[in-house]
């Protein structure tokens, strides 16, 4: 099943070769003392967050990095 913006952060922080790919975009994200907030949210609820718009992060942004790691199950 491909991840979408409705898969919570833990899901993809448990796939090793998702979570190469996040380091390679957001590097130290899975070693953030916060990300541990967020492994229960979907990453559209992250997204909701006024920190998540301070930081930069888009939707676009989002969904291109979720692209490249869904290609990796294909």
């Amino acid at each position: 099943m491909a991840y979408t913006l409705d898969t919570k952060v833990g899901e993809i922080l448990d796939n090793t070769g998702a979570v190469k790919i996040l380091e390679k975009h957001v590097p130290g994200i899975s070693k953030n003392p916060m990300i541990g907030l967020a492994k229960g949210m979907t990453l559209k609820s992250l997204l909701a967050m006024p920190q998540a718009k301070q930081a930069g992060l888009t939707e676009d942004m989002v969904k291109q990095v979720l692209a490249e790691i869904n290609a990796l199950k294909k």
